[in-house]
């Protein structure tokens, strides 16, 4: 009995990565919370960009859901390493919430290889803080 609970709960645990990976098919995602209130910041625009040479080419732009989230943030296009950054568009989100700020928009660049990424960005009117997530 104890060896069937055994390899019923390690087959559960194998079968959640390859659940969550078919979920999560975009490499890039992102996050924003609002630090001041607690709650996510939704209709963020925020922009994908690729560096080229001493340039950047816009790749996608989305706007952040009712989460603060944008799930698939990298466009239909094959997945390439490289410098690349996100721009939050911050400077709208404080206008629409009638709020001063300091930041209009904040640019992540990043260097990505060949996994997943995750860019959580805690916001407030005078201030931010951002990591690379999971």
């Amino acid at each position: 009995m104890k060896k069937n609970l055994t390899a019923l709960a390690l087959a559960a645990l194998l079968a959640v990565p390859a659940v969550s990976f078919a979920a999560s098919k975009n490499p890039l995602s992102v996050h924003v919370l609002n630090q001041q209130t607690g709650l996510p910041a939704s209709e963020v625009e925020v922009m994908l960009e690729q560096k080229q040479g001493e340039s950047w080419k816009v790749l996608n732009t989305a706007n952040t859901n009712q989460q603060g989230r944008i799930d698939a943030l990298w466009p239909a296009k094959p997945f390439e390493a490289g410098d690349y950054r996100v721009i939050f568009k911050t400077g709208h989100y404080f206008v629409v919430h009638h709020q001063q700020s300091f930041f209009p928009e904040i640019p992540v660049e990043f260097h990505i290889t060949n996994t997943t990424y995750h860019i959580p960005l805690l916001l407030s009117q005078y201030g931010y803080s951002t990591y690379r997530g999971s």
